[in-house]
């Protein structure tokens, strides 16, 4: 068998071939096991000494930026457009 017709007649275009997206990784999990992995990550986070809590000074410092930075004056956005 002539081995250039056999591999062209495998391969099709890639406008024919449907394009199927099948979740990897954390989103092909269940969400009971995506919350154990996430909370034995927090936890380790907070006994190594790398995590972090907001104090509610700090939380609404965050929410104030949070709330300027979307009410940007972008194009879309602005009032003389």
């Amino acid at each position: 068998m002539n081995t250039k017709a056999a591999t062209s007649a495998r391969r099709t275009p890639a406008s024919e071939t449907p394009v199927t997206k099948r979740p990897r990784g954390f989103a092909a999990m269940d969400p009971a096991t995506q919350r154990r992995i996430a909370s034995e990550g927090g936890r380790a986070s907070h006994l190594s000494g790398r995590g972090h809590r907001f104090t509610s000074e700090e939380a609404r410092e965050a929410g104030r930026k949070g709330g300027q930075a979307s009410r940007s004056t972008g194009p879309q956005n602005s009032a003389t457009a």
